[in-house]
């Protein structure tokens, strides 16, 4: 068992006004990857560090099982830390900055030729091992410095962007083989930071969506994907963005309604009372072909960005921009008017105010 429980933690910094982290709640059950996620100074990084140890919180506890560790020394929190940096020791060969944890550990050498040898042979660096981190790729390295959390078999393994420096092809490589070693590792608990929301889809067991300090959603990567629980959420997932459409609330012939510039919809019944709406619908739900009892509107077409088997279609509408995911082969001409439907049951409500999904 590796549960990592996190109990009203808020970190603030001497002479910053806002807070890093308010009163932050969470629980990463055994054997569970759960990923934070948001953009730059969101507190992603900031729990991370709290939970190893390398940050002290202001206030709240930290828990791993049953035990506070809110006071515990890093090196008594059984963790492993693989950072965006590697973080590798220079003068030491492969072999030795894998084992070097394990000999802090003084395991025998026995143990610890058997475990690095078997690590190194599940990443694919066992040819490297008498070589020094100055003659490995990125990539490479980046395999080193994850096998040396995974040859420590730890609680919980802590991961802070580490496919950062990377490129595209590594990172789609790093990625497998991070949720290899996970599938692998019954029991232990991840906690991976990432700013990218393709590494938050593919690995995560959980997303822990954070902005300004605040956690704004917990769920499956699906349930986060379709049920975004406010307009940013909605917003941060999804390549290309949700598009996001301003509305009024009216009453029209005994219906209640959504009226933008050049559309209106149909709302349930039992919406609350609000006064205006932002209609948000995300590209490849937008049909360029539909039923006349569909919401539509009238949009003109400025370019087309072929991406293979996909185009994405970037029009201008009088409600402001629109991007549409469809099929490379659709005729459509650029400058050409093109009638946009919009699907009743694609659509994410959201209030223009508070923005908290309706």
């Amino acid at each position: 068992m590796s549960e990592v429980r996190l109990v009203g933690v808020s970190k603030s910094y001497e002479g910053v006004a806002k807070p890093a982290l308010e009163s932050l709640d969470l629980v990463i059950p055994s054997g569970e990857l759960a990923v934070l996620v948001g953009p730059s100074g969101c507190g992603k990084s900031t729990t991370l560090r709290i939970v190893a140890g390398l940050e002290d919180a202001s206030s709240g506890s930290v828990f791993i099982d049953d035990t506070n560790v809110t006071r515990v020394p890093p090196a008594d929190r059984d963790i492993a830390m693989v950072f965006q940096s590697y973080a590798l020791y220079p003068h030491m060969t492969v072999f030795d900055n894998l084992a070097f944890a394990l000999r802090i550990q003084k395991r025998t050498e026995k143990e610890i030729r058997e475990r690095v040898q078997a690590v190194a042979a599940s990443l694919s660096i066992e040819s490297y091992l008498d070589r020094k981190p100055k003659a490995l790729s990125g990539g490479q390295r980046q395999r080193v410095a994850i096998g040396r959390a995974v040859v420590r078999q730890p609680k919980v393994f802590l991961f802070d962007e580490p496919l950062s420096n990377l490129d595209a092809k590594l990172r789609g490589e790093m990625r497998k083989e991070i949720a290899r070693i996970h599938s692998q590792s019954v029991g232990t608990s991840s906690l991976y930071v990432t700013h990218d929301q393709i590494e938050a889809m593919t690995l995560a067991d959980r997303i822990v969506v954070l902005r300004d300090g605040l956690v704004q959603q917990v769920g499956s990567p699906i349930e986060v994907y379709d049920n975004p629980a406010n307009r940013f959420v909605a917003g941060f997932f999804g390549t290309p963005a949700m598009n996001f459409l301003p509305a009024k609330v009216v009453d029209s012939a005994g219906t209640r309604q959504a009226q933008g510039e050049g559309f209106a919809l149909s709302l349930p019944s039992e919406l609350g009372d609000h006064e205006s709406l932002t209609i948000g619908i995300r590209p490849e739900s937008i049909l360029l072909h539909g039923r006349d009892d569909q919401p539509s509107m009238q949009a003109n077409l400025q370019f087309k960005e072929i991406l293979g088997a996909e185009v994405l279609l970037h029009l201008e509408s009088a409600a402001g921009q629109i991007t549409v995911r469809t099929d490379a082969h659709t005729p459509a001409v650029e400058g050409e008017n093109l009638r946009l439907f919009l699907p009743q049951d694609k659509l994410h409500l959201f209030d223009a105010t508070s923005e908290s999904r309706v």
